[in-house]
């Protein structure tokens, strides 16, 4: 099937002159062409073929990348608890300066019985026909049998819209009724099994060609506590290929805005343990911390556990737009006899010029996902974030971040993000950070500064035994460097002594504004994230950034 050309973003095209682009697009232009990747360099004649996987040698393999802003979690009148057009959403993401978002309607019998998802995909026609210089995926926000939430989404493709609805029909909780999620529920087994069952159906669809490629992200994963650690494992050890990760920071990150509510907090993590939930999570895992949700942001935490099995896990930021916060626009009003199950589409907005209720930012006004790729297009993306070459920053804190791991005297620039360095038990390695600090104000009108940034690095102790642990005791921040009142682009050179064990480093960064001992003591992470005040969570005075790990594994 014939794909049509993709034209590249402004900022990335030659025929676009310097003087039309703003501080935002100069400074990207400058990181493109820092990695040779300008102009056709970044077409490539491979438009469409996936980027190499992640490397796994001495370091001297892994190519230069150009950075992606993304977003992979936004809704439309397509679902029944949100309010934009395409038409708005793709203007905020181009104000924003996103390269690619996915449409991720919530399931319902609208959208998969009523004709919902086929009329969305005509309306994402026309707006990638209209906004050619944006990769707009369709993709849906599936109910995990018993669980939380997922983004499942594929390229373009003769097959995008039927594998969303085939998959919603056969496996989607919410449409089945497998919504029981306690533990000890006689339904749970089914229900766990069911998840497993429909990640397995999605990787035989990328297998038998169906469909060209096919992704999915746990959404949220602690605001309720009922995704267990053993189903977060069995998900992905179902098509590690398929199933990647998971949103380190939730949307809704203006709901503990000042005015908001005296009760509200950062991505509305405002529950407490139900009798749903999975009992062995502490309280503290159901609020966010600088934003991101408990399971990324507590070294030595969740995330780090499953990293600790040397087992990639990616994490991201993004919007989860519905209702931006103190927008003027309002749901418009039904025509007599319609509704959203049979219409599968809400009526467009209304302005009503009065700041209407809401949690959320546009796209890529505030949460921002990053990947890296070596060619511009819909699967240069998707197998960039397969690969794991993955950041993820709030508040546009820095402009770009590039990451290498290496022995002391190895080849090449090492080894980034999602990548494995193999070396000798003994040899020295090095870690590589290049930081080009923020060029331009943010979207609050305010330029940022990076504080400070820590190592994070854990030992590798292979699979668990116990899947249901949710700690790694091996884990904790290494080093810290003190970078506040730097500018501009610089490179910090990190010795990391003798590699005795397998490990995994990541990276985390802040503004330095709110900070404290982290969750597990000040021994692992002295001064980590922390949650906010109930209604006093401005999230432009608290921001940060986090890397996905690179692996380093020992032989003999």
């Amino acid at each position: 099937m014939a794909r049509p050309h993709q034209p590249l973003p402004t900022w990335a095209d030659p025929d676009v002159p310097v003087g039309s682009l703003d501080p935002q697009g100069l400074s990207r232009r400058g990181l493109l062409r820092s990695a040779g990747l300008f102009g056709a360099a970044f077409a490539g004649a491979g438009l469409l073929a996936p980027t190499p996987a992640a490397a796994h040698g001495d370091g001297g393999g892994d190519p230069d990348l150009a950075y992606l802003v993304g977003d992979h979690h936004v809704h439309s009148v397509y679902s029944h608890d949100a309010k934009y057009t395409f038409s708005q959403l793709a203007q905020a993401a181009s104000q924003y300066g996103l390269d690619w978002m996915v449409l991720t309607e919530h399931s319902n019998f609208g959208h998969a019985r009523a004709g919902g998802a086929q009329a969305e995909h005509r309306e994402i026609l026309k707006a990638r026909r209209d906004n050619r210089r944006t990769l707009i995926f369709q993709g849906l926000e599936w109910y995990i049998p018993g669980a939380e939430h997922c983004t499942v989404f594929s390229p373009p493709g003769r097959h995008e819209v039927e594998l969303l609805t085939r998959f919603e029909e056969a496996y989607d909780g919410k449409l089945l009724g497998y919504t029981a999620g306690a533990p000890g529920h006689p339904d749970t087994p089914r229900n766990e099994a069911h998840a497993v069952k429909a990640i397995k159906w999605l990787e035989q669809q990328r297998r038998s060609g169906y469909v060209d490629d096919v992704l999915v992200l746990a959404n949220h994963p602690l605001r309720l506590g009922i995704d267990s650690p053993h189903e977060i494992r069995a998900w992905r050890d179902a098509a590690p290929g398929i199933m990647i990760g998971m949103e380190g920071a939730p949307g809704a990150q203006c709901a503990g805005m000042p005015g908001r509510g005296s009760t509200s907090h950062r991505g509305e993590y405002d529950n407490s343990p139900s009798e749903n939930s999975w009992p062995g999570y502490p309280r503290e895992a159901y609020q966010t911390y600088g934003g991101f949700d408990w399971a990324t942001a507590t070294v030595g935490g969740l995330w780090d556990a499953m990293l600790a099995e040397g087992k990639l896990f990616s994490v991201t930021s993004n919007s989860d737009v519905h209702r931006v916060t103190f927008d003027t626009w309002k749901n418009g009003d039904w025509l007599p006899g319609q509704n959203f199950d049979n219409t599968g589409r809400l009526p467009d907005p209304v302005n009503t010029t009065e700041p209407q209720p809401g949690s959320d930012f546009w796209p890529g006004q505030f949460s921002r996902t990053h990947v890296g790729v070596t060619h511009y297009g819909y699967r240069h993306v998707m197998a960039g974030m397969r690969a794991g070459r993955v950041w993820v920053d709030h508040g546009q804190l820095v402009d770009g971040i590039d990451v290498r791991v290496n022995k002391e005297h190895g080849p090449g620039r090492g080894v980034t993000l999602g990548g494995r360095l193999r070396v000798r038990r003994g040899e020295r390695i090095v870690l590589n950070v290049t930081v080009t600090t923020a060029s331009r104000p943010n979207h609050h009108g305010e330029l940022p500064g990076l504080a400070h940034l820590d190592v994070i690095r854990g030992a590798v102790c292979g699979p668990v035994a116990d899947r249901d642990v949710w700690r790694a005791p091996d884990t904790r921040v290494v080093h810290t460097a003190d970078v506040s009142g730097r500018r501009g682009r610089y490179t910090l050179r990190i010795p990391l002594g003798r590699a005795e064990e397998s490990s995994y480093l990541r990276l985390r960064g802040s503004d330095g504004k709110r900070n404290g001992p982290g969750l597990l003591g000040t021994a692992i992470d002295p001064h980590g994230p922390i949650t906010h005040e109930p209604g006093n969570g401005d999230p432009w005075l608290d921001t940060w950034l986090y890397t996905n790990p690179v692996f380093v594994d020992v032989v003999r």
